[in-house]
């Protein structure tokens, strides 16, 4: 953009290239939810690129959907509802124009990952991107607000700036994540600030 200050630029990718555009363009890199060591590799990958061309890496920013559950029990309880009403659309079947649709490098890291396994981590969980085919934010964070919150957080100690959450029923899941999510973690993370 010609004008200065400009709107801020995001950019997502997962290529090598990927990296070196960020670090000239954006603002804010965006990343889909993966296991926590695939995302300190990325992030590591930014800084690099960054350092490599001699300015800050921009911020980052993580996308990953939520499924929330006043219990642990009723949190996987809705989880696998949800993935049986993915499974269940015709847009995903196998052999669908869906599935056989070009996968890019960000799609083939969350198939990878959930070729090691259906949970990750603290709360992570891979069916509903493969179920999909891995195309976009398609991970979720699974539990209590106590343990999605605190997922969230874990990602936070890599050096995730910003979260992209969205759920799979709009109007309650933004009123669950304003009440429980997004205060827990916003205060949790001005406190790690504070210590560093």
């Amino acid at each position: 953009p010609l004008q200065q200050p400009h709107i801020p630029i995001s950019f997502g990718g997962s290529s090598d290239i990927a990296y070196q555009i960020a670090v000239k363009h954006a603002d804010l890199y965006a990343l889909w939810g993966e296991p926590l060591e695939g995302v300190a590799e990325q992030i590591g990958k930014l800084k690099a690129a960054a350092s490599a061309a001699g300015v800050a890496a921009p911020r980052v920013s993580l996308s990953v959907r939520l499924i929330l559950g006043a219990t642990e029990e009723l949190a996987w309880q809705r989880a696998e509802q949800i993935l049986a009403q993915i499974r269940a659309n015709p847009q995903f079947a196998a052999g669908s124009p869906w599935q056989k649709r070009l996968k890019g490098t960000g799609s083939e890291r969350l198939l990878a990952a959930a070729a090691r396994g259906d949970r990750h981590d603290r709360a992570l969980w891979m069916p509903t991107a493969s179920a999909v085919g891995a195309y976009g934010d398609t991970t979720a964070l699974v539990g209590t607000p106590e343990t999605v919150a605190q997922a969230l957080l874990d990602y936070v100690d890599l050096g995730v700036t910003t979260f992209l959450n969205r759920g799979y029923d709009p109007y309650y899941d933004t009123i669950d994540y304003g009440r429980w999510i997004i205060p827990a973690v916003r205060e949790a993370a001005t406190r790690r600030k504070q210590h560093l």
